[in-house]
């Protein structure tokens, strides 16, 4: 790619708008508008254009808004508006198909698209959209149509339950571009909305390293945090002699393990292993290890490698053989767990 050519983002957000979702909806659209935003300063900072897309679906599936500049966006709020079943094959279907059509000249362009649905799918086989009234035609025709996009195309679903993942890993949806939030309340949109920023995050930081697209945007396992990407981010190991790690042999607060352990304790200079889904704040360090070799790497780099923005978020630690992430504690307290280690810096 040469050096002057821009990066341009195309970020739709696919909205369930059937009838289930109308305790949401006001919390819905303010969701989107802090995506929004948040894509606006992000595309700033990074010097990247952004151009949002957003469709809702029902019944039938409408696109609202395409591909305008994330700086020129209206608030969502005169155009969501709910009643009606779920078409939400027909909405990945039909998105994707529009989206498909946009020019790609001049620049270096990527697609990354998030479907948010609190139900199964019950109305595409009736949509226009959809093409078939087949039901097992239209899971058929999803699967082929993810199957046959480009490496800079990014479709990602959040669905409400266990049922709900299984039926997207059935249309083809990458398992790691799947995630499961609780649509019962406004607090799970919220966290929802978290998940969706964290994984924008990883894409755009994603991109100014060359990462046109991604099946892993919803994971902290080995598809985003291995020798390659490590190397993408530009992290480099820290100096041995400035780390220890100390196993951890039962149930212990921080402060009392390093030092029965025989260490000092300096409030920031311990990270415990991520060992089960937590919020991890703004200002709080990362640090990777290496299993075989012990190795870490940190810096602000290690928060790009798992895509951390800049306000607390929610993260889970997912299966990866060859690394471990590591969090700065900041309390003396902290809680740890037997059969793990203590990240020690001097």
């Amino acid at each position: 790619m040469s050096g002057n050519q821009n990066y341009i983002n195309h970020v739709a957000l696919v909205l369930d708008a059937s009838s289930s979702m109308s305790h949401l909806s006001r919390k819905v659209v303010e969701v989107a508008d802090q995506q929004i935003a948040y894509l606006a300063r992000r595309s700033r900072e990074l010097d990247q254009e952004t151009r949002v897309t957003v469709y809702v679906f029902a019944d039938k599936v409408e696109c609202v808004i395409y591909d305008k500049d994330v700086l020129r966006m209206p608030s969502l709020k005169q155009l969501y508006r709910v009643g009606g079943m779920t078409a939400l094959l027909a909405a990945a279907l039909k998105s994707q198909r529009e989206l498909a059509q946009t020019a790609q000249l001049y620049g270096d362009h990527s697609f990354l698209t998030f479907v948010l649905t609190d139900g199964q799918e019950n109305a595409s086989h009736r949509c226009p959209d959809a093409l078939t009234r087949d039901p097992r035609e239209l899971v058929e025709a999803v699967a082929e149509m993810i199957e046959a996009q480009e490496d800079n195309w990014t479709l990602a679903v959040l669905v409400p339950d266990q049922m709900g993942k299984r039926e997207a890993m059935q249309c083809g949806f990458p398992k790691d571009n799947i995630a499961v939030w609780d649509a019962t309340s406004t607090q799970g949109l919220a966290e929802a909305g978290q998940v969706i920023q964290l994984a924008t995050e990883k894409f755009m930081v994603g991109r100014t390293q060359g990462i046109r697209g991604s099946r892993a945007v919803f994971s902290t396992g080995a598809e985003a945090v291995n020798k390659d990407t490590i190397k993408a981010a530009g992290l480099t190991p820290v100096n041995p002699s400035e780390y220890q790690l100390i196993p951890v042999a039962r149930n212990a607060a921080i402060r009392d393990w390093v030092i029965e352990s025989g260490h000092t304790y300096r409030t920031g200079g311990a990270f415990y292993q991520l060992s089960k889904s937590e919020k991890i704040q703004a200002q709080k360090q990362i640090a990777v290890l290496e299993k075989k070799t012990d190795r870490v790497y940190t810096g602000p780099e290690a928060r790009a490698l798992l895509g951390l923005p800049d306000v607390e978020v929610r993260v889970k630690p997912d299966h990866n053989d060859d690394f471990t992430i590591f969090v700065q504690s900041t309390s003396v307290n902290r809680k740890l767990i037997p059969n793990t280690r203590i990240l020690l810096m001097h």
